[in-house]
């Protein structure tokens, strides 16, 4: 994926984590809120995130949004980490490695 697009993503993943906190700004209103953000938030994180991991992040995620005091785990942030630092990390080690091994 291009670099715009990590960025983009971040920003989005920034934005959808700040959404999902808002409930905690208005009283009461908090707890009905979150039973519609909760299958939004995991249909986004799905379509932001393919493959296997992205559906269960959708599934975190919509439990996370879903279950009462949990709005405060940034979980689109968490996955843009994995993916674009943990899980990037990984694919540089393995390209490296490759490449000695061929030299």
């Amino acid at each position: 994926m291009k670099d715009d697009n990590k960025f983009k993503y971040l920003f989005l993943g920034l934005l959808f984590d700040a959404l999902g906190m808002a409930s905690f700004i208005i009283p009461g209103v908090g707890a009905f809120s979150d039973v519609i953000w909760a299958p939004l938030a995991g249909w986004l994180m799905t379509r932001m995130y393919k493959g296997r991991t992205g559906k269960a992040a959708g599934f975190i995620t919509f439990v996370e949004e879903l279950m009462p005091g949990l709005d405060i785990i940034p979980t689109f942030t968490l996955m843009w980490i994995y993916t674009y630092v943990l899980k990037g990390a990984k694919k540089e080690k393995v390209v490296e490695t490759t490449a000695e091994d061929i030299s």
